[in-house]
Parts: C-alpha cells; sequence; structure tokens
C-alpha cells in the first residue's frame, strides 16, 4: 500500500513536469511567433561607422525582443540587390537600406515596395524618395560647409584636393556643401578631384596620384573619415603631414585622435548610433500606421583641434 503511494505520488510530480514543460513551450512559441524580423544592408561593414549605426539598430529593435538580420554588400550593387531580395522572401517587417549606388538600387524599392514591406533609408539617400517610407542621415550640405567654414577661418586662400565618393549622395552632398561656401571666395580653389569610394586604400592611391601631378596643395578635403586617413598615409609618406590640411567627415575616434596628433585638422561629426536608433523608432511607427517624416536629420557638428576634448576621443558620439 505504501508503495503504491509512493509510486503514485511519483507519477504525478512527473505529470505536473510535464505539464509546465509543455506550458513553456507553448509561452515560448507565442512570443517567438510575435517576434518581428528586420533587414538591414550596408554599402559596408569595413568602416566602422556603419557597424555603429547597426548597433543603434539593434539596441533599439531587441528592446522590443525583436530581431535584425545585418548584411554587409561589400560595395557590391548587385549583391546588395540580392540581399534586399532575401529580405523580401523571408517578409521581414521592414528593411533599413544604406545604398552601394543611388540610382542602381531601384530594382530593389520596387520588390520591397510591391511585396509592402517598408525601407527606412539610413545616411546615404536613394535617388528614388517616393520607393522609400522614410529618410533618416545626417545634413550632409551642411557638414561640408561646416568643414569649409573652419577652413576659412584658417587660410586666406588655398589649392584644394577633393576626395570624393560619386556613387554614394551623402558625400556628393559634401562636396557640394563645401563648394558652396568656397565659390564665393577666388583664393580658394578645387583643383584636384579623386572619388576614393569611400574606403582607405583607393585615397590613399588617389592622393599619391595628386601629389604626383598636382603642384602645391593646401587643403584636402575627403568627404568621409576612413578616405581622410588613406589621404594622412600618402603625406606621411611623402613627409608632407602637417604642411597640408586635412579635413574628414564622420567624427570617428580615429579621426579624433589624429586631430589631437595635428595630423588632421577637422572633421564634420555625425552620429551613427543616434541615426541608427531614430531609423529604428521610424520603423515601429511606419509599422503602426503612424505618419512619419519624410526625412529626418540628425545634428551635425565640426570637432578640430580646439574642442575635441570635448567629444569623448575613444568613442563616437
Amino acid at each position: 500500500m505504501k508503495n503504491n503511494k509512493i509510486i503514485g505520488l511519483f507519477l504525478f510530480i512527473i505529470l505536473v513536469i510535464i505539464m509546465g514543460f509543455s506550458i513553456f513551450l507553448n509561452v515560448a512559441k507565442s512570443m517567438t511567433s510575435n517576434r518581428r524580423v528586420f533587414g538591414a544592408s550596408y554599402m559596408t561593414l569595413v568602416n566602422p561607422f556603419f557597424s555603429v549605426l547597426d548597433d543603434g539598430l539593434r539596441e533599439i529593435l531587441e528592446a522590443h525582443g525583436d530581431k535584425l538580420i545585418s548584411y554587409d554588400a561589400g560595395n557590391d550593387q548587385l549583391k546588395q540587390i540580392d540581399q534586399i531580395q532575401d529580405f523580401i522572401n523571408k517578409k521581414v517587417s521592414a528593411i533599413f537600406l544604406n545604398p552601394v549606388d543611388l540610382y542602381l538600387i531601384e530594382p530593389a524599392l520596387r520588390s520591397a515596395k510591391k511585396a509592402g514591406i517598408p525601407i527606412i533609408n539610413v545616411d546615404t539617400p536613394v535617388y528614388h524618395q517616393e520607393l522609400v517610407d522614410c529618410l533618416v542621415m545626417s545634413d550632409n550640405y551642411k557638414a561640408g560647409q561646416l568643414v569649409a567654414m573652419d577652413l576659412l577661418s584658417r587660410k586666406q586662400g588655398a589649392r584644394i584636393a577633393l576626395i570624393d565618393h560619386l556613387s554614394a549622395k551623402s558625400a556628393m552632398d559634401r562636396a557640394d556643401g563645401f563648394k558652396s561656401v568656397i565659390s564665393k571666395y577666388n583664393a580658394f580653389n578645387i583643383v584636384a578631384r579623386y572619388s576614393s569610394d569611400g574606403n582607405i586604400e583607393q585615397a590613399l592611391s588617389g592622393m599619391e596620384s595628386i601629389l604626383r601631378d598636382v603642384p602645391n596643395i593646401d587643403v584636402v578635403f575627403a568627404t568621409n573619415d576612413p578616405s581622410a586617413m588613406g589621404v594622412i598615409a600618402a603625406l606621411e609618406s611623402a613627409h608632407l603631414l602637417g604642411k597640408i590640411l586635412v579635413y574628414g567627415v564622420d567624427g570617428a575616434p580615429y579621426a579624433k585622435k589624429m586631430i589631437l596628433e595635428s595630423k588632421m585638422t577637422a572633421t564634420a561629426a555625425q552620429s551613427p548610433v543616434e541615426i541608427g536608433r531614430v531609423a529604428a523608432d521610424m520603423a515601429y511607427r511606419i509599422i503602426k500606421g503612424e505618419k512619419v517624416d519624410k526625412q529626418i536629420y540628425v545634428p551635425i557638428y565640426i570637432i578640430n583641434k580646439e574642442n575635441v576634448n570635448n567629444y569623448g576621443i575613444n568613442s563616437w558620439q
């Protein structure tokens, strides 16, 4: 009789465990089924700016219990189009897009639009803005203006080399903003131009060519900080570091270090983590059917030797 009671109790405990485990599985399944999945495709994740932007996205999305799939297009537009198609096949809730080429991304935009998937364009605008739901970026035109105004405060005239990125609208806007200011002064002239596609190696090679072919360069404006690092490497090899002013855009920790060491003059700083956070917030509002502004600008500011210590040398702002 005693044995029967023990066996009965044992069976009851097993039943309770099984029921509890079953409830746990149902809850877990419910939570998983309610979890949204988002996709992000960047022109490159080699540039730490985009890795930090991705961190800002992930911070907000994961706080909501959702998942982010991030792809590096490796500056290959066809690859990025395939990535967008993969997101469409996965039926993601929204796509965050930093395009390789502002024009050639159009077929992917139309495919996502047809599938009813919102697209939040980040940092670098696409040409067909009517095909995206929202653009979150810095005021790139103003970034170029800020660089030009800092230059005007240091020189009364200059022969300038421009290292830009002809397939990225953000870089083109920075160059246009810069030119809008210096064009008012006859003593400031762009005498050389090279498209680096925003990376260090091409900027290094381009700057070496400029130094060989164009005499008396006083200033280099690189439209992002990685390109500015390539320029600095070329100047260092030519023993010209410190003799030519070097400007960038981004406000990266390594750029701030170069400013402290007097190897770089200034950078127009933006906040990639804040771009990511704002973009994630916009995605949730769009999914809920709320109306959002078509373009949202995150503040931008100049960092130079005079104020660099105010901006946290080892981190993005």
